[in-house]
């Protein structure tokens, strides 16, 4: 093995470990939450943990569920992120060993957080605003047949759009990525990750949305959806996985918005 090898070999367990470790923190916190709320259960009834028990919402509950739906979107994205920022890693290391402006990957992560952060921000509005309407349950499930089966519909949908696909493809391609976004220099490094965090936010965003169907702290479906995303960015023909999904989605869909007639 050169040293060269060695290196990258080195870099490679280093940035693993750090996204492991931020990962199992970011689960370990929701479970907190869940033990705290008295939801530790993982049964489908894990969605109790974190709705307030209040007709409104104050300024503490907005920030609390705010930060609920950053270090869940941590949990379930860096994961997917991973392939992406080895890559990033790895060019970056060439680049400081043939003595070419390089950053930090940090930068790159902290880019694409950034992104699903602001993501967050939107789903906490999101939530509040179903709240404030009655219609969201304690355990943070949707109360109407109508939003629940419209949502599943929409996400079954959205998974054939061109939107959808082209996300998917930069997702899928970091290679394709880095060639069309590079960037030198850490203020690069930020922009290429909040680039690649807004393709995978059009890429699933809509997945998210279905929390309010299924309990937005119900961790079994918080895991279930998180490796879903995973198998649509990773495992060979990915894309057609996530179509059949769709299909299925739409059909859970149009089942429950039949039984309301």
């Amino acid at each position: 093995m050169t040293t060269t090898e060695a290196v990258f070999r080195r870099d490679r367990a280093i940035i693993l470990a750090g996204l492991i470790g931020i990962t199992g923190l970011s689960w370990a916190y929701m479970f907190y939450l869940a033990a705290q709320m008295g939801g530790a259960s993982m049964s489908s009834e894990m969605g109790e943990m974190a709705m307030p028990q209040m007709q409104t919402w104050g300024i503490v509950d907005l920030v609390l569920m705010f930060v609920m739906w950053s270090v869940m979107m941590v949990a379930m994205m860096v994961p997917s992120a991973a392939p992406m920022i080895l890559v990033f890693a790895k060019v970056e290391r060439n680049n400081r060993n043939s003595q070419r402006p390089f950053a930090p990957t940090a930068a790159f992560v902290f880019g694409y957080l950034v992104i699903w952060t602001a993501f967050s921000a939107v789903a906490t509005l999101a939530q509040w605003g179903l709240h404030s309407a009655a219609l969201l349950s304690p355990m943070m499930v949707s109360t109407s047949q109508v939003v629940g089966g419209g949502l599943l519909i929409a996400a079954g949908v959205f998974q054939w759009t061109p939107l959808k696909r082209a996300c998917l493809v930069h997702c899928r391609s970091p290679l394709h990525f880095f060639m069309s976004e590079w960037r030198d220099g850490t203020s690069g490094a930020l922009k290429m990750g909040s680039h690649h965090g807004a393709f995978c936010v059009g890429c699933c965003w809509v997945l998210m949305a279905l929390l309010f169907v299924v309990g937005v702290m119900n961790l079994l479906w918080v895991a279930a959806i998180a490796a879903f995303v995973l198998i649509e960015k990773m495992v060979p023909r990915g894309e057609m996985v996530g179509r059949v999904a769709g299909v299925a989605l739409v059909a859970a869909g149009v089942t429950i918005l039949a039984g309301t007639f």
